[in-house]
């Protein structure tokens, strides 16, 4: 039985992206399935993952009005995209793209 990442095979690159802002993290995501697909990569994506929401609830009032409270919430959306058949040309393609702050990026070679 071969294993996926024998020399004869290209090997497959996943990419995940992260913002707490959904429009920042969508311009990112098709910049880079642009680029993939000129540099002649299969591109699978972008997949939206689910949203992680963290709720906070704080007191208005430091030592009296107990009732009166504000409530914040944090939103982090991630994008999921799988490039297969990915040359170096691609690899270096990426790197060099100039992506919107507030977005984190993070590549893995499989």
């Amino acid at each position: 039985m071969a294993k996926a990442n024998d020399a004869g095979t290209a090997p497959k690159v996943r990419i995940i992206l992260k913002s707490f802002d959904h429009s920042l993290i969508d311009e990112a995501a098709k910049t880079i399935v642009e680029t993939a697909e000129r540099a002649g990569a299969i591109v699978s994506g972008p997949v939206p993952l689910p949203v992680k929401i963290k709720r906070f609830t704080v007191n208005k009032s430091t030592f009296v009005n107990k009732t009166a409270r504000e409530q914040f919430e944090l939103r982090n959306h991630k994008r999921l995209i799988d490039l297969s058949e990915a040359t170096p040309n691609t690899v270096n393609s990426l790197s060099s793209l100039h992506l919107p702050s507030g977005v984190e990026v993070s590549i893995q070679m499989k």
